[in-house]
């Protein structure tokens, strides 16, 4: 039988009957009275520790917390925190947690302990509306698990992590909610995949982030004004943002700072119904069927009747689905598996030209619909690319993202036709691309015609089985003018080697053989190591590689350098924080990118001197550090630190990450299990191993057997 329950916090008493007249005092004894379908109606007030409360408050199944859902809470003051062991994601620091079918409408929450949640869902089907979030130190609400909660019309706002997260295998619906002013609006990975409708996320440092191998639906959001991304993918992630005309999106993304969608995976994400400019978009995905608003519009790509671009759906018609002119042609499955991918073409009369030369300009458009590159540097004002030349954009964000540059008297040369060497230089530049071998250029009748300053790009494109010669295999004629078709199948080989794109068999790829195996499975160095399976657990996943002579080197000492580049490498984190300039770190160091990535993501720092020091080696301790502050790992155990002979030796500093990275069975000790020996330099084997049991951690590698785990 419904009941309710009365709660004043000021005015009420937990000896009372909990009627209106006689409410209780607080909240936590309603709960002890409540049963299934019983309704707790809160009066205005605080409610805290102070008041009695004790945290954290747990709703169960078919009992609503109710305040004021008109107000959307105002004045109904939820505030504070309570332990609670996640099955998924061990302890936590929790306002409320909810039960099946459980509800809560109309209250304001607040947990600003450290990494507070005010609201925690592990595997249950509740309603949270009509509320506010706010001032929690990590985020407003958390689902985990199998959660499938309904999450509606609530705001969130001033929050410290995000306003709302989805991990592990939670779906659900996350539907007209405005969230502000937190690191990320909604953040979403794992495997989680919940609808997100008719949400408004703005003035966030991220809108939307998705990672790992989540695959959010979204429909319908405003996703604006927000200080780096409007949405963020990176890992595995795969938002869906509309299918078809039937299907679209809706979705309206617009005056994000850097890019409206950042895409770092390999995945190809696609677009249909969007309000989304090209121009806003950083990483591979396909638009289609976009709505324009003043934010932009579609790029041309420099390959139409008139010579201003022609990207065969701008009349509204369907785009081709092959091209008359190319059916015996040799570059066929190449353009053919372009076209597929929406990344070309054609002319108005049905055909692709394939042997007609391709200007640089009509490159750069090319480029940027195929890689659609984040920048690198900034871009020179060329003095022949006028601001309203068709393909001023393109020529811009090729510059930008080192794919192309222009000539030192400040001209572009848009008009002049492409070179092969240039299309490889820039491809491998561009993409940031190496592999040696000295005998690669030995594949080329031709080789003493390479210019030098090419010779070592064509060596890695050569290896990497980018480049095509037609007709004759051994033939590379590296300063012919391209054409379309060359360029082409070019462009797809490097899709090829991205993992974007399926491999097409073709007699016209170079091959280079050189006696060594491009994708080791092991190295003969560590066959009688203690760490092999790790090092072979990486290595399966393309995680590490090893030196020119096919060793690993394990016992060698890393780098804070080559650290960062492994963190990148291993966990492609997102950014938490503002990049930050280094003095030592200069802009030719083959690291910077990724010590600017672990820094931003919080996996390293630099020195008070604003160095980086990215010569010096890495210590054990600070590697058990990096990995659970930049994982945001949590867990306490006040014996876990026994397991540890030499416990003494760890800094203070580090005693809460030890912890829970013993506790997570992140640490990894040889020969002696019990010596944990801190402050000793790391190697490269026990790097190695210990990235890996973070990857365990997560979920994302298969546990495997070995005497030197550390079990707390």
């Amino acid at each position: 039988m419904a009941q309710t329950l009365y709660v004043n916090p000021a005015t009420g008493n937990d000896n009372a009957a909990g009627s209106q007249s006689a409410p209780f005092k607080t909240i936590t004894k309603a709960l002890q009275q409540a049963q299934s379908d019983t309704t707790i109606q809160l009066t205005a007030g605080n409610y805290n520790a102070a008041s009695g409360e004790v945290f954290p408050l747990q709703v169960p199944s078919g009992v609503i917390i109710l305040g004021n859902e008109g107000t959307k809470g105002s004045g109904i003051l939820i505030e504070g925190s309570g332990q609670y062991t996640s099955p998924t994601l061990a302890l936590q620091s929790v306002t409320m947690l909810l039960a099946n079918d459980a509800e809560v409408r109309g209250v304001t929450v607040t947990n600003q302990a450290r990494r507070g949640t005010a609201v925690w869902i592990e595997s249950t089907t509740p309603t949270v509306t009509n509320c506010t979030f706010t001032k929690c130190n990590r985020e407003g609400i958390l689902a985990t698990g199998t959660a499938k909660p309904t999450i509606f019309n609530n705001v969130f706002i001033d929050n410290g992590g995000n306003g709302i997260s989805f991990t592990r295998n939670a779906t659900g619906e996350i539907r007209g909610n405005s969230c502000k002013k937190a690191g990320y609006g909604i953040s979403i990975d794992g495997t989680a995949a919940p609808a997100m409708i008719d949400n408004i996320i703005s003035e966030n440092r991220f809108g939307v982030g998705v990672s790992v191998d989540a695959k959010p639906v979204l429909r319908n959001n405003r996703i604006e004004n927000n200080e780096d991304y409007g949405i963020a993918v990176t890992g595995n992630g795969q938002p869906d943002l509309g299918k078809s005309q039937q299907d679209p999106g809706g979705n309206i993304l617009r005056n994000n700072s850097k890019f409206d969608v950042f895409n770092s995976t390999k995945n190809t994400l696609f677009s249909f119904g969007n309000q989304l400019s090209a121009a806003k978009v950083s990483g591979p995905i396909n638009i289609e069927g976009s709505i324009i608003g003043d934010s932009g519009g579609k790029e041309d790509d420099g390959k139409g009747d008139d010579g201003k671009g022609d990207d065969g759906q701008g009349d509204g018609s369907q785009p081709p689905t092959n091209f008359k002119d190319i059916q015996n042609h040799w570059a066929k499955p190449f353009i053919e598996g372009l076209l597929a991918k929406g990344l070309i073409s054609g002319f108005k009369d049905g055909t692709f030209k394939p042997d007609d030369k391709m200007t640089r300009a009509q490159y750069a458009a090319l480029l940027v619909k195929a890689f659609n590159p984040a920048a690198k540097r900034d871009a020179d004002k060329f003095t022949d690319v006028p601001n309203d030349f068709w393909a001023y954009n393109v020529i811009q964000q090729a510059c930008r993202a080192g794919f192309m540059s222009g000539f030192p008297n400040k001209t572009f040369k848009p008009n002049d036709n492409v070179q092969r060497v240039q299309v490889i230089v820039s491809l491998v530049n561009g993409l940031g691309l190496s592999a040696t071998d000295g005998n690669a250029l030995n594949a080329y009748d031709d080789k003493s015609t390479i210019p030098d300053y090419a010779k070592d790009e064509v060596t890695t494109a050569t290896r990497k089985q980018i480049v095509v010669n037609h007709p004759n295999l051994k033939q590379l004629n590296p300063t012919k003018e391209a054409t379309r078709a060359e360029v082409a199948a070019m462009v797809y080989q490097a899709l090829v080697d991205a993992n974007q794109v399926s491999a097409v068999n073709s007699p016209y790829i170079v091959s280079a053989t050189s006696g060594g195996d491009d994708d080791p499975k092991t190295f003969p160095d560590i066959q009688n190591h203690w760490a092999k399976p790790f090092i072979e657990g990486l290595l399966d996943r393309g995680l590490i590689g090893g030196f020119g002579d096919g060793t690993f080197k394990p016992d060698n000492k890393m780098t804070r350098a080559q650290y960062a580049a492994l963190i990148a490498k291993a966990f492609n984190p997102s950014p938490k924080r503002e990049a930050k300039k280094f003095v030592d770190v200069s802009e030719t160091s083959w690291a910077k990118e990724a010590i600017q990535q672990a820094y931003r993501a919080e996996f390293v720092s630099g020195y008070p001197d604003n160095t980086f020091r990215q010569g010096d080696n890495v210590q054990r301790v600070q590697v058990i550090v990096s990995l659970v502050n930049g994982l945001g790992l949590s867990a306490t155990d006040a014996n876990a630190l026994n397991a540890y002979d030499d416990k003494n030796a760890i800094p203070d500093y580090a005693k809460d990450e030890v912890t829970t990275a013993t506790k997570k069975k992140i640490v990894v000790n040889h020969p002696k299990v019990n010596q944990l020996n801190p402050t000793k330099e790391a190697t490269r084997a026990e790097v190695a191993a210990m990235i890996y049991q973070a990857l365990v951690d997560a979920n994302q590698v298969s546990a495997i057997d070995s005497d030197y785990i550390v079990s707390a």
